[in-house]
């Protein structure tokens, strides 16, 4: 039942985050809004509406008791700065210097480079499931953003540096959390980290330097839509799901991210669906079965559980 729970939580936060993914292009293309003031806006307000849910919770002594003990502050610090703000700023920068689909082709780079650092720090063995699924995420993205055409991988250095920097983040972020929530309810960890990344970058990009009047009403919806849905419980549920699959398993199966984004782009931005977009479907939907059809027994996750302590990397 865990393990299901687990499953559901990674796939509904991935569909919302690729859905918000499609309601923010929308918000910068028609509306005009800035993208560094998104990102910030987006961090500082979900993470206060996490802690707020928190607060209301029975264990609300841990928004600040996660502050007491020196070593868990400064890896909270890093994970918010390198994990979280890192996962949001770079994968913005590569869209900005080049385009949506090349950006999230090379984020999700990230389950190879978990899968490989793990097999590098002998916590896990390359198996046969390991390569299909690897296989199919990166094959159901690459048809799915790019409709089988090579051509359009044709973007600038910087869109190429940014987006493999996004994948890094993104994989950094899988398993840096494991041992912060092993301590502390996913909630603390996900909204103090927005909030440190929301600050951070609020010196760079402040969230009241905005001109709200100029905003129509749909578009104070989508941005609710982006905050609330694409970003607080995309990231909540994502994390949260660390606690019944393994990284590598949570980060598979957020692959679904472009599949939710390209469906919504062709029925709600009404774009175009080609061929080979439907075979990256068939794939991203073959991942999914494959994860949740896999069966581990109690000794296996006792071993997982194990395995997950030396993930720290501070």
């Amino acid at each position: 039942m865990n393990r299901q729970k687990g499953i559901l939580l990674v796939i509904t936060g991935a569909v919302f985050w690729g859905i918000g993914g499609t309601v923010a292009k929308k918000l910068f293309h028609q509306y005009q809004i800035d993208v560094d003031w998104l990102v910030t806006t987006r961090l500082l307000i979900a993470g206060l509406l996490l802690l707020t849910v928190q607060f209301f919770g029975k264990e609300r002594s841990q928004i600040f008791g996660v502050w007491k003990t020196r070593k868990t502050a400064i890896q909270l610090i890093i994970f918010g700065l390198v994990g979280m703000l890192a996962v949001q700023y770079t994968y913005m920068a590569s869209i900005k210097h080049g385009n949506a689909a090349v950006a999230t082709l090379l984020q999700y780079l990230a389950p190879v480079m978990i899968i490989v650092y793990l097999i590098f720090r002998k916590q896990t063995v390359l198996t046969l499931r390991d390569l299909i699924t690897v296989i199919l995420a990166l094959v159901g993205c690459f048809f799915l953003l790019t409709n089988g055409s090579i051509s359009q991988l044709s973007v600038s250095t910087p869109a190429i540096v940014w987006g493999v920097l996004s994948g890094i983040a993104l994989a950094f972020y899988t398993l840096y959390a494991v041992p912060l929530l092993a301590q502390y309810d996913s909630l603390v960890i996900v909204g103090w980290a927005m909030m440190i990344g929301g600050f951070a970058l609020s010196f760079i990009q402040p969230p009241w330097q905005m001109d709200f009047t100029s905003l129509p009403l749909e578009a104070y919806f989508y941005l609710v839509f982006v905050i609330i849905f694409g970003t607080m419980i995309a990231f909540w549920f994502y994390i949260e799901s660390l606690q019944s699959l393994a990284p590598k398993e949570s980060s598979l199966l957020g692959s679904i991210e472009p599949l939710a984004a390209v469906i919504t782009t062709v029925f709600w931005l009404k774009e175009p669906f080609g061929p080979f977009q439907w075979v990256g479907t068939a794939c991203i939907i073959g991942l999914i079965f494959l994860l949740a059809m896999k069966k581990e027994s109690s000794s296996t996750r006792n071993q997982l559980s194990k395995q997950q302590k030396p993930l720290k990397i501070s």
